[in-house]
């Protein structure tokens, strides 16, 4: 389970050095792939293995399937890290995330997030708001039992 925060810095070749908690997750390798709040996300390949179960599932006659579908499979890669504990990040995902140099690294349980620093704070200032109001994540059933 991938938990905490962290700061990194991409190297001078776009390679990210995974925090040593997470690696152990990844041992397997992963993928990288475009997240939902311009940011992006690394599942391990049982996670991916379940998001693309479900996708496939889905009708191909739903245009929301489809797009789903496309934003998630056009945007995956798949990761292996080297001996060092990092991974390429593709271009065209740093891009769409606008990340440069420092990351920001949020664990977020069957994946981790990264985000830019400037793209993150203005998320932690959402996320910050939205605990003022419990009543917010009333339908989302957050049991601590099954």
């Amino acid at each position: 389970m991938f938990l905490g925060f962290d700061r990194h810095t991409l190297d001078s070749k776009n390679r990210l050095t995974v925090p040593a908690k997470f690696r152990g997750e990844l041992s397997e390798g992963g993928f990288v792939m475009r997240g939902f709040d311009q940011n992006l996300m690394v599942l391990t390949p049982a996670a991916f293995d379940v998001i693309s179960r479900r996708l496939n599932r889905m009708s191909l006659t739903n245009a929301k399937a489809r797009m789903l579908r496309r934003q998630i499979f056009s945007s995956a890669e798949q990761i292996d890290l080297d001996k060092s504990g990092r991974f390429l990040i593709p271009e065209y995902l740093r891009q769409g995330a606008n990340l440069d140099g420092e990351v920001v690294l949020n664990g977020a349980g069957d994946y981790f997030e990264i985000w830019s620093p400037e793209i993150w704070a203005q998320e932690e200032v959402k996320t910050d708001a939205a605990g003022l109001d419990p009543a917010l994540f009333d339908d989302l059933d957050l049991a601590t039992s099954e």
